[in-house]
């Protein structure tokens, strides 16, 4: 080899290094030896030292099984050794440990150095850190799985409503119009929950939702703290709200010119943990006479909501408008 060649490998050397000193990838060059104490680490670029908290001296001689830890799948590990042992690429991801104990999930292509006789002398390993992205993809997984058991649900609560409507409906036009209002209400609750990246909504919403186009004159009076509900609960309660809203604007103080609607709501502890209590008062309206019959409204109330809630419902007919107070016990918050 002459002096211009072995300048231009020194140069290409300098440059190959440089390359992978500035990469956003792990990089480390191992020995070839598969068994332990090896395979040996030989080199680390700064990015490995970045992702793992080691610097480069601590890493030097020591098998990369030293970031290995309980919670590392051995599975995973056995299919990289056997693609190594056949001198083939090695592709995967497991979960490793920092220096700090913290862990975070690494993808890796591990490739054969060979000499011209086939030989392998090393191996070098690209890396990346796929923790965030691995994240992102358990909590879509996560809300897919979500969305198809609450679409199950909701077709259950359409047909339940469908049929809930055609026995209390008198008439066609009575069904027609009970049962539109229902689903619209559906929808708007549906609306709200998949917007919401925690797939809830506030009671507040729930009100708002629908009680906001009547809210002419100050009529309303809505006061209590954000209070977020899962899927499972904002549903029914929900339900339970459009029916009270409905009943007011056919019989109470929304039928009323000088109607007024107040409705409060604070959290409870109690020995079964926390609670909502809500309560709707309807103020100036006209006499809230018990029902002749058990209409689908009062069904919800009384037995929807306290079975799928485990609320406890009391409904009192005062003077001069309906009162409900709810007492519904809220599922522990997610660690």
């Amino acid at each position: 080899m002459g002096r211009d060649e072995c300048e231009r490998g020194a140069v290409d050397l300098r440059l190959l290094r440089a390359a992978v000193e500035a990469s956003g990838e792990a990089i480390l060059i191992t020995s070839a030896e598969l068994d332990e104490p090896g395979p040996r680490i030989e080199y680390a670029n700064p990015a490995f030292t970045r992702m793992t908290g080691y610097a480069a001296h601590e890493v030097l001689g020591r098998s990369p099984r030293f970031l290995q830890g309980p919670g590392t799948e051995r599975a995973e590990l056995d299919r990289l050794r056997a693609a190594l042992e056949a001198g083939e690429p090695g592709q995967g991801e497991a979960l490793n440990y920092r220096k700090d104990g913290s862990t975070y999930v690494v993808e890796w292509l591990i490739t054969p150095v060979r000499e011209a006789d086939g030989r392998i002398t090393h191996w070098v390993s690209a890396q990346r850190d796929i923790t965030e992205r691995r994240g992102v993809e358990d909590r879509q997984a996560l809300m897919v799985r979500e969305l198809h058991h609450r679409v199950k649900n909701t077709l259950a609560t359409v047909q339940a409503v469908l049929n809930a409507t055609a026995r209390s409906s008198l008439s066609i036009p009575e069904f027609t119009r009970a049962l539109t209002g229902r689903i619209a209400s559906l929808a708007r609750t549906h609306a709200l929950i998949t917007e919401d990246l925690a797939q809830a909504a506030s009671f507040e919403e729930l009100l708002r939702a629908e009680l906001d186009p009547y809210g002419e004159r100050g009529r309303l009076t809505l006061e209590g703290p954000k209070v977020g509900l899962p899927s499972a609960l904002a549903v029914p309660v929900s339900m339970a709200l459009h029916e009270l809203t409905t009943n007011a604007l056919r019989h109470g103080s929304l039928a009323d010119p000088d109607g007024r609607l107040q409705v409060t709501w604070r959290l409870e502890d109690g020995a079964a943990g926390c609670a909502l209590r809500w309560d709707w008062s309807v103020h100036d309206g006209p006499p809230a006479a018990p029902p002749t019959r058990e209409g689908f409204g009062s069904r919800l109330l009384n037995k929807v909501l306290a079975t799928q809630t485990g609320a406890e419902v009391d409904v009192a007919f005062a003077s001069d408008g309906l009162r409900v107070s709810v007492r519904m016990p809220l599922p522990a918050p997610r660690s």
